[in-house]
């Protein structure tokens, strides 16, 4: 049996497909909030899909709160009207893969509202692990090694010290498709390398100051590189 490998692009059309049936199905049979949908096996087999397919729709319009899995029980239509529930998956079926600029857009906005987060709220716990990260950070830079994961896991554990579980979580989701999507078109060397540990230092310092306004200013000079390359784009 050959198994077959679908793209992103492939698996999200079969996605929209299926939460394009599921719409349908919700307004057919006139299901109301908290009425209970067909299993995953029926659904797979009415709209010939896999079960997985069904699962990665269901739990997609779960995330987007459109959905309610209870365990044991089944999948639920939530406590949304029908005007509001088919506006919001137009507007689902409607998203597009994001591209690198929109994702680094968002993921500095994200950030300067997390740092400020975390010199205000971290702990001592918070600052061994933003050290840890900024030190292997340093390690890589100062070798001339590719330092990108590193970097990332840096912002990382400020997310994560910004006690915001719904930041945390929106960097979580934004981090690999920034990972695979970057171009690192230069390694730091030298005058630069220092430049780069020194900015990361400068931010790390004003989260252990607790001083949120400095931590702020701090990312923004960090990010001066990046807007620079986003405006080349």
């Amino acid at each position: 049996m050959k198994l077959e490998i679908l793209s992103k692009n492939e698996n999200r059309e079969i996605q929209n497909e299926i939460i394009s049936k599921i719409r349908d199905l919700i307004n057919y049979k006139n299901l109301e909030p908290g009425d209970k949908l067909p299993s995953e096996r029926m659904l797979s087999e009415k709209f010939g899909v896999s079960r997985t397919n069904i699962r990665e729709a269901f739990q997609k319009l779960e995330f987007y709160g459109l959905l309610k899995s209870k365990p044991q029980s089944g999948t639920f239509v939530a406590d949304i009207g029908q005007v509001a529930m088919n506006g919001m998956l137009e507007d689902i079926l409607g998203l597009g893969e994001p591209d690198f600029k929109s994702l680094v857009e968002t993921r500095i906005l994200l950030e300067l509202k997390t740092v400020e987060l975390a010199a205000l709220r971290r702990t001592d716990e918070d600052l061994i692990k933003i050290k840890n990260a900024l030190d292997a950070y340093a390690a890589k830079i100062s070798l001339g090694n590719d330092y990108l994961q590193e970097d990332l896991l840096f912002h990382l554990e400020i997310a994560k010290a910004s006690k915001n579980n719904t930041m945390t979580t929106l960097m979580l989701l934004i981090t690999p498709e920034i990972i695979g999507s970057y171009d690192q078109d230069r390694v730091c060397e030298g005058d630069e390398a220092l430049s780069e540990i020194k900015k990361h230092e400068d931010i790390y310092l004003a989260i252990k100051e607790q001083n949120s306004i400095v931590a702020i200013e701090k990312m923004e000079i960090h990010f001066t590189r990046l807007y620079d390359y986003l405006n080349a784009i």
